[in-house]
């Protein structure tokens, strides 16, 4: 297994590894490869977090950090670190690829000096890994009532004490919403698969 940043050259094949991990997962056909594809020429891409894992040659597991933005309760507004999508291809899901490269990029974040990072995903999956409620930390997403909590918006602390003054409202980067329109032509330019609407889709 070699961990190491992905380059120009892997990036048709990265996104064809997105596209087969989220395909019908949560909804018909998927748009994180297109997601992905947007992220790495916009300004709010951390290069520095890009990695991938390779087995055996191939290309089986990926992920992307961003730089979301928070408004502060104090005043002002600051970058707050994210990440996602993270891929893993189905046949070599399940084997722990997904949660080496998540551990490891974690640690390479707090290398970087970056106080903490936000997700949307499963309490459950994400506690292994020290995510906790964002609301523990009066961090909540834009727009949501504070008064009700929101289980799946999640924050890692990696600097207790520069993560003090990170009190606020956060906001995903534009280029993590889809023009479905877009997105369906960009799918275009890979091999054809059958879109299903599955039990447990969220949408």
């Amino acid at each position: 297994m070699i961990i190491r940043p992905e380059t120009e050259k892997d990036y048709h094949a990265v996104e064809n590894l997105t596209r087969e991990a989220f395909w019908n997962r949560y909804r018909p056909g998927c748009t994180e490869h297109f997601i992905l594809h947007n992220l790495r020429g916009d300004a709010c891409f951390v290069p520095e977090l890009d990695y991938l894992i390779e087995e055996n040659g191939i290309i089986v597991a990926h992920i992307a950090y961003a730089k979301g933005e928070l408004a502060l309760d104090t005043g002002g507004r600051t970058e707050q670190l994210l990440f996602g999508p993270v891929s893993v291809l189905p046949s070599y899901q399940n084997r722990g690829f997904g949660s080496r490269l998540i551990r490891f990029t974690l640690n390479r974040a707090a290398e970087l000096g970056f106080p903490s990072v936000v997700i949307t995903g499963s309490p459950e999956y994400y506690r292994r890994f020290g995510f906790e409620p964002a609301s523990r930390y009066g961090i909540f997403y834009a727009g949501a009532d504070r008064t009700v909590e929101r289980p799946y918006f999640l924050v890692k602390i990696l600097d207790p004490q520069a993560a003090e003054a990170l009190r606020g409202c956060y906001t995903d980067p534009a280029c993590y919403f889809v023009d479905e329109a877009a997105a369906e032509e960009f799918d275009r330019s890979f091999p054809p698969k059958i879109k299903e609407r599955l039990p447990g889709q969220l949408e």
